[in-house]
């Protein structure tokens, strides 16, 4: 058959264990390429990325039709596809967006034109040619998932707008995701995160210690969904910053953070303010950074942390880099407004 919408939800789900296979078989080297691509983060946690939005996307399990009954008849509730979707995707997961995107759009019956980010234009590619393989190899139609050959910002916006896209899928920054929200469709974003982690003192510290070290870590912090700044209780503070020193953080002194400012900071901002990143820095090893304002540090350094005020700028800033500010705050109250803010 050559149209997605003739197949039977069973052939769905044969296209879905295929891709599932292929991306499984190919998904380290995926990783590989995207890391060698991009040269953000680590190429061992981008396999796990990998692996992650292939094996836990959900697929046509989720079609499940749905019946109610009551006094005024019977209901019948079944998932229809939107049809063509246009996505857009970052540099800092672009194969296991694809992934993930791909799987979910073709399990609920869609197809999907891909606008990929132009810094990691080659591996997204592959990607979506290893994925219309799999399609094939089980006898689907050619070309469900397409990507725009060389893509810029005017390709995206002519996507965003075009007649045929039904839905809009994106991934990235606020400029694109602010685009997508004025282009009159109904749209899907994921814009930049921020988001905090808080400790009380009933917290299991070790754990805490250990947790947070290896999500704000991985990937060199470049997933939105990272850690990006810890509230602590001050009671326990201390033990907190010892925690995450024995699993791979190293705490900066006070002449190291004025150092490290000038380093990240392209402009460095006033109080509660976001700053503009030195994108050079991005997506970079902890010890690679520690280096430019000569610290010495071995690769086992996976995160560096800094004892800073509620109001620095780190706290406020989504830095992308492996750089987490802690605040000590007076309880768990204190924290989580902080958190919220």
């Amino acid at each position: 058959f050559t149209n997605l919408n003739a197949a039977t939800l069973a052939k769905r789900t044969e296209i879905i264990a295929a891709i599932r296979e292929t991306m499984l078989r190919e998904g380290d080297d995926l990783a590989r390429q995207a890391w060698q691509e991009t040269g953000l983060g680590r190429y061992e946690d981008k396999v796990i990325k990998n692996r992650l939005v292939t094996e836990k996307t959900p697929g046509t399990e989720a079609l499940r039709p749905e019946t109610t009954t009551g006094d005024h008849g019977l209901t019948l509730m079944e998932w229809a596809p939107f049809g063509v979707i246009g996505a857009i995707t970052p540099t800092t997961n672009p194969t296991s967006t694809i992934i993930c995107n791909s799987i979910g759009m073709l399990a609920a019956g869609n197809s999907v034109v891909f606008n990929v980010h132009p810094g990691a234009a080659s591996c997204s590619m592959a990607t979506v040619r290893l994925i219309n393989q799999a399609i094939v190899s089980v006898g689907g139609p050619a070309n469900l998932v397409t990507a725009i050959a060389q893509p810029t910002i005017e390709s995206a916006t002519e996507l965003m707008h075009h007649k045929g896209i039904n839905l809009l899928v994106v991934t990235g920054g606020p400029g694109v995701v602010k685009a997508a929200m004025k282009s009159g469709k109904r749209s899907v974003s994921a814009g930049p995160g921020n988001p905090p982690a808080v400790v009380d003192e009933t917290a299991d510290i070790a754990k805490a210690g250990r947790d947070i070290v290896t999500g704000a870590s991985f990937d060199n912090n470049v997933i939105c969904v990272d850690e990006k700044q810890v509230f602590v209780v001050a009671s326990v503070a201390d033990e907190l910053l010892k925690q995450m020193r024995a699993n791979g953080a190293y705490l900066v002194d006070q002449s190291e953070l004025r150092r490290l400012e000038k380093v990240i900071f392209d402009v460095f901002p006033g109080p509660r303010s976001h700053g503009t990143i030195n994108k050079k820095w991005v997506g970079k090893n902890a010890d690679v950074i520690l280096a430019e304002i000569g610290v010495r540090v071995g690769p086992e350094v996976r995160l560096v942390i800094a004892d800073v005020p509620e109001d620095h700028p780190l706290v406020w800033s989504e830095q992308l880099m492996p750089v987490l500010p802690v605040v000590r705050v007076p309880d768990v109250n204190r924290a989580i407004d902080l958190a919220k803010e």
